[in-house]
């Protein structure tokens, strides 16, 4: 925390107990992982850019996500759904009662609208770890949500 020209300045004992050894758990900061982001679709549109460098704080997908929706809120909106409806689209084929394989997705509130993906190097997210899914330097993050238009 910055301090303010109207604070006093700490008494020598004080910067002492503040540069303890014991707190440098406390005060070290996470490492920043910088990552491609490419969008397509409305996304793109929106931020009027198809690819850019994003470094943020961290090493998960979360926390690329707070950090980009901090600074572009309404992304968020747009590729986040609120509910269970809202990530989900009545389809054409009727679902089985039961789906072959492993089937998982998201919990709510870490799924994206209908149509709209998040990918990590080409994968879904979802066929990952989801928003747990780690980052590292030099990682392709997807922001898609494709234009759609019917008949």
């Amino acid at each position: 925390m910055a301090r303010s020209s109207e604070m006093a300045e700490p008494s020598p004992a004080e910067a002492e107990t503040e540069a303890s050894p014991d707190d440098s758990e406390a005060t070290a900061t996470e490492a920043e992982t910088t990552v491609t982001v490419r969008c397509t679709g409305h996304v793109r549109t929106e931020l009027d850019v198809y690819e850019f460098e994003y470094t943020f704080e961290g090493d998960t997908l979360r926390a690329f996500l707070d950090d980009l929706f901090e600074e572009y809120p309404q992304l968020q909106d747009m590729l986040i759904a609120e509910s269970e409806s809202d990530a989900t689209h009545s389809g054409w084929a009727p679902t089985p009662e039961e789906l072959p394989g492993t089937w998982s997705k998201n919990p709510v509130g870490e799924q994206t609208i209908a149509y709209a993906r998040i990918l990590v190097n080409g994968h879904f997210n979802e066929n990952e770890n989801g928003f747990d899914t780690k980052l590292e330097a030099g990682d392709r993050v997807a922001l898609v949500y494709p234009f759609m238009f019917c008949c």
